[in-house]
């Protein structure tokens, strides 16, 4: 299997730190707000990894935490006159229905940031300890200029970005690099520490929950690509500066997804919320659609693109039903597959190729029409097509038919081929309310 890695820009083979064993954790949201179908590609990716990775024969433990103290938290908490855990517990259980509606499995394990102060505190003081940052009147500050790879990441070194940053009003830095650990605070909701009352910055709340966590370097470390700099780059700087490593063997970053070839922005109003989208089309519509583009590379939502891939989806769906009910009628069963499964394979550990998924779904899909037209052979392609359906994480609601229900499928067949228009309209509408057809 092979990934590309972020942190070397290249593929590499897929060696885990522990055998068959994967630990992966990827930044989750800050939840003061809905989400929206920017936000839900890595969501629906590296779901389709861990699922892929289990299919593979690996145990994976999957954390992705959630950012419960933020500005963006407390501002929304005083524009709607509610405290800052009335915010967060609504857009939290907001973010798990939309996972859940999207079809994406919750993660092992889902850490709070808030959960982990006592615990970013001894972090921060520890890095103080061994000279890596510096308190000022009550903030704490990373020190840029003893961090060891700095920029391994973004590929971007320390004088380049030194000598393209603005002179900080923020005098109490020691260089405008250097990020803030700690943040004093008078508003909204605060901890003590032993350099005053404040809560925690950003860039150290997920690698002190990895580091709690797992206890040790990690072996992938996912997001979207524009937290590549500078939230990744400086949650490696710190585990570089307490451990002597980059916190993770395997840095994978998702790329952003534009609306009409334009980038996804709140502030202008330029966004389509999840929940919106799973109103009008149904989710595994959404999930082809993210699958059509490499996950590295940017991916254009279109009404019209939308369009297809829910059109693509009732092709599949028909299929599957037509061919389980062809099963069922027949009693046929078993577990015969289709030599595809080993070209999904390939495709898959070729750094998720899923374009190429697509197409080999489509060819599939074509033999299984022809099969099911043949009325042979349906079995191997009905199950290949399943299976590599559900590693995507899609799944299509088909039933067993009772003996009932084979009696009126057999009853509409026989009406149809006798050209009994009437009972075999009768016939249909019966099976279509049972969702058999």
């Amino acid at each position: 299997m092979q990934l590309y890695n972020s942190i070397t820009n290249k593929k590499e083979e897929f060696n885990p730190i522990n055998e068959n064993k994967v630990n992966m954790y990827v930044c989750g949201p800050t939840v003061y707000n809905y989400i929206h179908i920017g936000n839900a590609r890595p969501v629906v990716f590296f779901d389709i990894v861990k699922r892929y990775l289990e299919f593979s024969g690996y145990e994976v433990t999957y954390a992705s935490n959630i950012t419960d103290v933020d500005d963006k938290i407390i501002n929304r908490a005083i524009d709607e006159k509610k405290t800052e855990k009335e915010i967060v517990d609504f857009f939290a259980k907001q973010y798990f229905t939309d996972c859940h509606n999207v079809g994406s499995k919750s993660p092992d394990i889902i850490p709070y940031a808030t959960q982990y102060i006592d615990q970013m505190i001894c972090f921060i003081g520890m890095l103080i300890d061994k000279g890596f940052a510096y308190e000022v009147d009550g903030d704490v500050y990373f020190r840029i200029s003893k961090a060891k790879d700095y920029g391994v990441l973004s590929n971007q070194n320390t004088m380049d970005l030194e000598a393209g940053s603005r002179i900080s009003v923020e005098s109490k830095k020691e260089n405008p690099l250097d990020f803030t650990l700690w943040k004093k605070t008078i508003d909204g909701i605060k901890w003590s520490s032993p350099w005053g009352d404040g809560r925690p910055g950003w860039h150290t709340e997920c690698v002190v929950m990895i580091d709690d966590i797992f206890k040790n370097q990690i072996d992938i470390h996912g997001g979207g690509s524009d937290l590549k700099f500078p939230h990744h780059e400086n949650e490696i700087a710190q585990a570089c500066a307490l451990h002597d490593h980059h916190l993770a063997k395997y840095w994978m970053h998702v790329g952003r997804l534009e609306i009409d070839n334009q980038k996804m922005s709140k502030s202008e109003g330029r966004k389509i919320w999840l929940k919106d989208l799973l109103e009008q089309y149904p989710y595994q519509a959404f999930r082809l659609f993210m699958l059509s583009s490499h996950y590295r590379q940017p991916i254009n939502y279109t009404d019209e693109i939308m369009e297809q891939y829910n059109k693509e989806w009732e092709k599949i769906k028909t299929a599957l039903k037509q061919a389980n009910n062809f099963l069922c009628v027949n009693n046929i069963n078993g577990d015969d597959l289709l030599d595809s499964v080993e070209e999904f394979k390939e495709l898959m550990d070729d750094d998720f190729n899923t374009p190429n998924v697509l197409t080999l779904i489509t060819n599939v899909l074509k033999k299984l029409n022809a099969n099911i037209r043949a009325k042979q052979d349906v079995l191997a392609p009905f199950n290949t097509l399943k299976l590599i359906l559900s590693v995507l994480g899609i799944e299509c609601e088909l039933k067993d038919l009772t003996q009932e229900e084979i009696g009126i499928y057999k009853a509409w067949e026989e009406a149809r081929k006798s050209k009994d228009f009437a009972n075999a309209d009768k016939y249909r509408d019966i099976l279509v309310n049972k969702g058999i057809l």
